[in-house]
């Protein structure tokens, strides 16, 4: 179906309109009036898609007319609380297609399972919509570069959840290193250790009644609906996600990227396993990564079994205050030639120690969402890059990929081949770079 041209209007209807992939629009973008609001819709009303719905309607500047999930009891709920804050309520559905469908709809808001990311974003580039999609970009690093190429053809803003991005204390620590304070850095260790309970063992069950599980499953492969492969839990799954490293833990790994401004490695290796939770849990519970760069080593240190290690909470990121570096579960370190800076999210900030373990130089400050969405919303008015393109995010996830692929291949060192985005001469890693989807709900190969 390559080279049929359909509307979109049919494409978006037709039964199996996923396998096609291919739209016919211009590459034109509406241009806003001085006092005009962007029309959004939600992909996703799940627990991040309700916050981040909440989080819209208290802008101010910006119109939700669209919420669609698999799930008919989450969609629910948020058009009611949508329509509290904006004094109108906006379309439930099950099926997001509805909303490429409207013409009146500028933004598409993905907080879907990592496993829809890809091809909810290049429908919606096709479809004239501008994206923000959660991290990680995709579920496959072939999928990230489909969403790129999408981006690219259509002329979409497509920015991605990566809100430290947007913080000024971050952009302040980019300039830091870029103006040689901390000297030369050559080693850089990332932390994503904290405690997670495990998810016990669950049968297989009836899909629960008011959810379209076809729908949800989407590109994943078909299996029995299990509550351990539904709602947030699909986190441990590969054929959804690919653990912690990828859910929380590209968060720091994208920063410290940032931070250090590299894009590909040489090289990876990961090791870990399942060590302390015997559950239904596929990814590891304990990892460790090791990447080789030019003149550079990261690495990353993953634990969800540690409570002495602690993510910031909620009230200690409105204060001015500064982490206790030793126990801060999403810290990064960068060990330049002239100083250690310790580097958080949640609004910890940052600060570099000397050479005489005093502080020579610190920043922080408010938690960035309000910054990064403003920042989307404006882009799409300006058309300017935003501040987490998808480029960007495609980057930082492949790093979190390519690591969870070492891993899977036994703790082996891949090098990378950076033309093609695949490894040097090992086919059985290279098979997990792409998977070709559920009919028919199949990334296309032609954006």
């Amino acid at each position: 179906m390559g080279s049929e041209s359909v509307s979109r209007r049919q494409f978006i209807r037709k039964a199996g309109g996923y396998a096609a992939g291919i739209l016919f629009i211009t590459n034109s973008h509406r241009v806003f009036g001085a006092n005009e609001r962007p029309v959004l819709g939600f992909m996703g009303s799940g627990g991040r898609g309700s916050y981040l719905a909440d989080h819209f309607c208290t802008r101010g500047d910006c119109d939700i007319t669209w919420i669609a999930d698999p799930d008919m009891n989450r969609v629910t709920p948020v058009v009611d609380a949508v329509a509290k804050k904006l004094g109108r309520a906006p379309q439930g559905t099950q099926d997001f297609r509805h909303i490429l469908d409207d013409d009146e709809v500028d933004g598409l808001i993905i907080t879907t399972p990592d496993h829809w990311h890809a091809l909810g974003t290049i429908m919606a580039c096709q479809a004239g919509k501008d994206v923000y999609v959660e991290k990680p970009t995709s579920h496959n690093t072939w999928e990230g570069r489909q969403m790129v190429d999408a981006a690219r053809k259509y002329e979409r803003i497509v920015q991605v959840g990566t809100q430290n991005r947007s913080a000024p204390y971050a952009q302040a620590a980019v300039d830091y290193i870029r103006n040689g304070e901390l000297g030369e850095v050559h080693f850089v260790r990332v932390l994503n250790m904290k405690q997670r309970d495990p998810i016990g063992k669950k049968p297989d069950a009836p899909v629960p009644e008011g959810v379209d599980y076809d729908m949800w499953v989407g590109p994943a492969p078909m299996l029995p609906f299990n509550p351990n492969r539904f709602h947030y839990t699909w986190h441990w799954f590969w054929d959804f996600s690919g653990g912690d490293i990828i859910n929380d833990g590209v968060h720091q790994i994208d920063l410290a990227r940032w931070l250090v401004g590299r894009t590909y490695p040489i090289s990876v290796s990961s090791t870990g396993g399942k060590y302390a939770y015997d559950d239904d849990q596929e990814t590891p519970d304990t990892q460790s990564v090791h990447w080789e760069f030019d003149d550079l080593t990261m690495t990353f240190n993953l634990t969800l079994w540690t409570p002495y290690m602690k993510k910031t909470d909620f009230a200690f990121r409105a204060t001015d205050e500064y982490p206790n570096w030793t126990f801060n579960a999403t810290k990064i370190e960068l060990f330049g030639t002239k100083g250690l800076m310790m580097f958080g999210r949640h609004a910890d900030g940052w600060q570099v120690y000397g050479m005489d373990w005093n502080v020579a130089a610190q920043a922080n400050g408010p938690e960035a969402l309000k910054e990064h969405t403003g920042n989307f919303l404006d882009c799409m008015k300006t058309r300017r890059r935003p501040n987490a393109d998808i480029e960007e995010g495609h980057l930082s996830t492949f790093l979190c990929q390519m690591a969870n692929i070492s891993y899977r291949m036994g703790g082996r060192k891949l090098v990378l081949d950076v033309e093609n985005e695949s490894f040097k001469d090992d086919h059985d890693a290279n098979e997990l770079l792409k998977r070709s989807g559920r009919k028919p709900y199949r990334v296309p190969e032609d954006v």
